[in-house]
């Protein structure tokens, strides 16, 4: 019976409490693959009634040297970053890994994390999230740390990486916006101006669909700024000085599309009967507005990148070294066809 227990169980006691195995039980309570989900939590339940804590020495057999994963993020207060984060905390956190996160705001905090590197010798992998590594910080974290590094929200050619495709994702929000018969489409080109400068797929996207519509381009239609919804405001504000106003708007970001339509509105002009405009994310503001956007799922990229990393970790021949998550129109109430000349 349970009350002639020792006080301290040991995993042994678990797995007998659970009527599973002892090695099931080890798998259940460390994370590990191969645990249905009905086993696995009747373990659980029987481990949080004891109070049983999986031994710190026992779990990094299991996991690692350390247990921990360094996560490097620009940005934390962005939804993109903070849904993606959420992700990865999710699946790390159920396989018993503790996360120590970086945040490399701006250029200077950058440059400052890839000559001191704060995570060496304190983890067992890095996730990159949302900007790709340049030659000179991957020679460093390969010299410095000798660790596995993954790339989140960001498409990366030296490190498996779990993304969307920038350039589908534009031509979705590209292709709806011709299809619509519009002509004269404006860009606001979102920019990190705290990261160094990488070419954006939104916007190749945009300058694509333009040549294969037989549209000549107009430089005075794209304005280029920060991502975030001032910024967007301002840029749009730069768009209605022109002398000929576009007839529709493709944002780089849902964030940046909030700005540019107060700033519309404030014009005293309609959207979508004057103006269309459509975004990128379904940021979670977007169905409250309204908002025709590209949907992409941001929890879901950390999800999988966390899933990678245990698989690479755990030296899974099955590991996909890229994943690529789809994207989706989702069509509302901003975007319609342009009105007659």
């Amino acid at each position: 019976m349970d009350s002639e227990l020792p006080r301290e169980l040991t995993l042994a006691d678990i797995a007998r409490i659970a009527g599973v195995g002892l090695g099931t039980a080890s798998r259940a309570l460390s994370g590990m693959p191969n645990v249905s989900p009905a086993t696995r939590q009747k373990v659980l339940d029987v481990a949080k009634k004891h109070a049983y804590v999986v031994s710190p020495d026992a779990s990094r057999l299991k996991k690692g040297s350390t247990g921990r994963v360094a996560v490097v993020a620009p940005h934390l207060s962005r939804w993109f970053f903070g849904a993606i984060l959420e992700g990865i905390e999710s699946v790390l956190r159920e396989s018993q890994f503790d996360v120590l996160l970086y945040h490399v705001g701006n250029l200077e905090d950058r440059t400052s994390f890839f000559e001191r590197l704060p995570a060496r010798r304190k983890v067992d992998a890095v996730i990159v999230v949302g900007f790709p590594v340049e030659e000179a910080e991957r020679r460093s974290l390969e010299l410095m740390l000798g660790v596995q590094v993954v790339a989140a929200g960001g498409q990366h050619e030296v490190y498996p990486h779990v993304c969307i495709d920038d350039l589908k994702a534009g031509g979705q929000a590209m292709g709806h916006l011709l299809g619509l018969g519009h002509k004269r489409v404006a860009m606001i080109e979102a920019i990190d101006p705290d990261q160094p400068r990488q070419p954006s797929g939104r916007s190749r996207a945009y300058h694509l669909a333009l040549a294969d519509a037989g549209i000549k381009p107009d430089p005075s239609l794209v304005v280029t700024t920060d991502w975030g919804g001032e910024q967007g405001a301002a840029a749009m504000a730069q768009l209605l000085s022109a002398p000929e106003l576009p007839t529709a708007v493709y944002a780089h970001s849902d964030e940046v599309a909030f700005g540019a339509m107060r700033t519309i509105r404030d014009a005293g002009l309609r959207i979508p009967e004057d103006i269309s405009i459509i975004g990128i994310d379904d940021h979670p503001h977007a169905a409250l507005l309204h908002l025709t956007t590209v949907k992409q799922d941001a929890r879901l990229q950390g999800v999988l990148t966390a899933q990678m990393l245990l698989g690479l970790l755990r030296h899974e021949e099955d590991t996909a070294l890229s994943v690529t998550v789809d994207t989706q129109l989702v069509v509302r109430r901003t975007t319609a066809a342009p009105r007659p000349a």
